[in-house]
């Protein structure tokens, strides 16, 4: 029977094979349960990783390193493909004050980390894993590993440690935050800065329907209009006084009395209407005769990167484009627009010129569940070039790196963004991002585990490591409610808005399922979107600088 022996405590591949199966499996099968409606999640893994590895079950150093670095990048990678699309614009509007919130969480995060430090004497790798367990992010604790490890030359396991031991009370003092301050004064009152549902047709796209009732637009087009009006907007469609609906281009001319259905952005609505004419209504289904509306999907790679004007899909084809949905925002359709894979347009004709609008933009969900992998090993070859660039920054002893979590993280932002500007392909489907993304987070979770199993009983037994949960509980809930006061009280958001705020701000999914469960609806999602990007680059940032501090 030693075969069975050296099978599971010896040191061959099948070993750390079956060690990592185990782990991951056992995590995610205990990540499923949940004690009044609370669940740790995948983050089971690390601590199944600790338990086996107690019990002598560990896996080879240098391979443990690895995988751990390389589950590292696949998570952080994939997260930035993810949130990419969307995190220029969540300075927008709202947007801007909802990150001031977020900021001011992390910052105060990091300065109670601080005072605990030279308060009590913990060393700062300590600290930092207890922080980044504390705030549940897992990305920090990669970035401050990694940043001890270059500058010193070999590991601390107190960084693991303290994220293990801080984590659990963690996900719940999010919990407790966010019962808490429903219960402050003037909390549950309604906000004077509501933010927009991401259920129904579009967040950021609305539609009009409007009588023409301005002399002005008599004898001008269209794009006379709205070079006058100097706003985005599209016509989709005009009934006119003999009751007939035609699709117009560029130099159709309005006539007192026409009905028009018109494309804007929310924050061009009021004005677009107040210039056109005044809202009516009118059922288009029932008039439009032989037109149609139509979701396409961009899946030709030929107009990747190609605006509506060099494709000539604005207004010149028989058929309009109206909207164009990417990454869940409803974008209004202009001519500079440039279409990226996996863009939804909105495309409004007969039948026919809707067939040629397919042609042209592909609509073939086939191509889009071939996975496109030049792009992510290319970006990955970038992000852990990027990441290891030296940045010297005044005041610190060594030159400063975003590192293997920052990096990737930073490449997958903007190539998202910004790819189809050079023809790369980006788009990943959901479930091709959510299973990197899973496989990544399983065996960097795995490989913490057991890297940190052999000391984390002796520690919180024997070095009072059961302190180390008060701290994490410090830093947590002070953090969280002040800028949950400060949302609150002076910038006046609501409560719902404020519990996906503060989630969001500790990168926490599993404070963000209990605001959904309270709210019964998606604002605190919206808001928790909107900060996250921001706070997730962030938090890898300021471990690194925690860390560069004491060298």
């Amino acid at each position: 029977m030693d075969w069975i022996n050296s099978l599971f405590f010896g040191s061959s591949v099948a070993h750390n094979v079956l060690t990592l199966a185990i782990v991951i499996t056992l995590g995610i099968v205990l990540g499923r349960v949940k004690i009044w409606g609370v669940s740790l999640g995948i983050t089971w893994i690390l601590f199944v990783g600790i338990a086996v590895a107690h019990f002598g079950m560990t896996i080879d150093g240098e391979v443990l390193h690895f995988l751990k670095e390389f589950g590292l990048i696949l998570f952080v990678y994939s997260i930035g493909l993810q949130i990419g699309p969307s995190f220029f614009s969540s300075f927008k509007k709202l947007g801007l004050r909802m990150n001031i919130v977020a900021v001011s969480i992390v910052f105060m995060g990091v300065a109670t980390c601080l005072a605990i430090h030279y308060i009590c004497k913990i060393p700062m790798p300590t600290m930092v894993g207890i922080l980044s367990g504390a705030v549940t992010n897992t990305p920090g604790l990669g970035a401050a590993t990694e940043a001890y490890r270059d500058s010193k030359g070999v590991l601390d396991s107190s960084i693991s440690l303290g994220y293990a031991i801080a984590y659990p009370l963690g996900v719940l003092g999010m919990i407790f935050s966010i019962t808490f301050i429903k219960y402050l004064p003037r909390f549950s009152q309604p906000s004077k800065n509501p933010i927009p549902s991401i259920m129904g047709e579009s967040k950021d796209a609305v539609r009009l329907n409007l009588i023409v009732r301005n002399p002005a637009l008599v004898s001008k087009s269209i794009e006379q209009i709205r070079f006058l009006l100097g706003r985005k907007f599209v016509i989709s469609r005009i009934l006119n006084a003999d009751g007939t609906v035609v699709i117009p281009s560029h130099e159709n001319k309005l006539s007192l009395g026409d009905k028009v259905l018109v494309v804007t952005n929310s924050t061009d609505a009021e004005t677009v209407s107040s210039y056109i004419g005044e809202p009516t209504d009118i059922d288009w289904d029932s008039v439009a005769g032989h037109m149609i509306a139509r979701r396409i999907m961009v899946t030709n790679s030929s107009v990747n990167g190609d605006t509506l004007k060099d494709l000539k899909l604005f207004n010149q084809l028989g058929f309009n484009i109206t909207r164009v949905n990417r990454a869940g925002i409803d974008l209004v359709a202009h001519e500079n627009l440039a279409l990226q894979i996996g863009d939804r347009v909105t495309a409004v004709g007969g039948k026919m010129e809707i067939e040629k609008a397919e042609k042209i933009l592909g609509n073939s969900m086939m191509n889009l569940r071939h996975p496109n992998l030049v792009p992510i090993f290319l970006g990955i070859f970038l992000g852990v070039l990027v990441g290891s660039i030296p940045i010297v920054i005044p005041g610190l002893p060594q030159a400063a790196k975003i590192g293997l979590a920052g990096g990737p993280l930073v490449v997958a932002i903007l190539l998202s963004r910004f790819g189809h500007n050079f023809k790369l392909a980006t788009y990943t489907t959901v479930s091709a991002n959510l299973m990197l993304r899973e496989v990544g987070i399983s065996l960097f979770l795995a490989c913490v585990g057991i890297g940190a199993g052999a000391e984390f009983f002796d520690t919180l037994i024997n070095q009072n490591g059961y302190v180390w949960i008060l701290y994490g509980a410090i830093i947590t809930i002070i953090p969280t409610i002040s800028g949950a006061l400060l949302a609150r009280y002076i910038l006046k958001f609501d409560y719902l808005t404020v519990i996906g705020m503060i989630s969001g701000s500790s990168t926490n999914p599993p404070a963000l399922a209990y605001a959904n469960s309270i709210a019964g609806n998606d604002i605190p999602s919206v808001a928790y979107a909107t900060v996250y990007p921001l706070t997730m680059f962030l938090r890898i940032l300021t471990a690194q600088m925690l860390i560069l501090l004491i060298i």
